[in-house]
């Protein structure tokens, strides 16, 4: 790993920290000033972000190596720590700004440190451990995910999700190319909402004899990142 891409993850995991453990302590914290502020102190207030805390622990733990997660751990936690402590104030007509207020810091914490790690893209993350997600150009929600064994297709939208996965070993062919934006891209599953052809770097990426053309704005990196993750698996 080059000290470019160390440090990368290193100010990627600070802020996973402050996203999963750092915003439960502030809302316990909340929690404790508030009803120390009461006639008598509420030790049950309390269970409810000790509970928020311990549950940060156990998914940070798991979530630490996959920034696709963060922005969303972030925005859930940063609302219950808007809600809560505003509702145990007894402040019920501002718990709804709370949680929108916390839910916006909470995802801009966590997709600031997706975008500090992943941007720009580079061959040399190949050798870290993330499971890495390029989003592909377009008004689209497909994603391309690349871990250590895998490389997986997903679309999420409204109405239902979509995914292929394929071994690292099944992958045939990784090509970055140009395209003009007139192609008519073609896609072995069913897609609810495909990416529309635009001008610009894409990615060929062959498996299991079907074929994907995904515009991507880092294509040249991500062939090369999923070149050598192919030969390290």
């Amino acid at each position: 790993m080059t000290s470019d891409v160390a440090q990368r993850s290193r100010q990627a995991q600070l802020v996973v920290a402050i996203v999963y453990v750092g915003i439960p302590l502030v809302l316990l914290a909340l929690t404790v000033w508030i009803s120390a502020g009461a006639e008598t102190f509420n030790w049950l207030a309390v269970l409810l972000p000790l509970a928020v805390l311990i549950a940060g622990w156990f998914f940070r733990r798991r979530s630490r190596y996959k920034p696709s997660r963060w922005n969303g751990a972030g925005a859930l936690l940063g609302a219950v720590a808007g809600i809560y402590p505003v509702a145990l104030a007894g402040s019920v007509w501002l718990v709804l700004p709370a949680a929108i207020v916390g839910a916006i810091i909470g995802a801009a914490l966590g997709r600031y440190g997706e975008r500090r790690l992943m941007q720009p893209a580079i061959a040399e993350l190949a050798d870290t451990q993330y499971e890495l997600a390029f989003r592909v150009r377009g008004l689209t929600t497909l994603r391309l995910f690349v871990d250590d064994k895998s490389v997986s297709l997903r679309e999420r939208v409204r109405t239902g999700a979509g995914s292929v996965t394929y071994p690292l070993e099944a992958i045939t062919g990784v090509h970055d190319v140009s395209v003009t934006g007139a192609e008519r891209l073609r896609f072995p599953m069913a897609l609810r909402l495909p990416p529309a052809g635009s001008p610009g770097p894409a990615l060929i990426l062959q498996a299991q004899g079907t074929d994907w053309v995904l515009p991507q704005d880092d294509a040249a990196a991500i062939a090369q990142i999923l070149n050598r993750r192919i030969e390290a698996a």
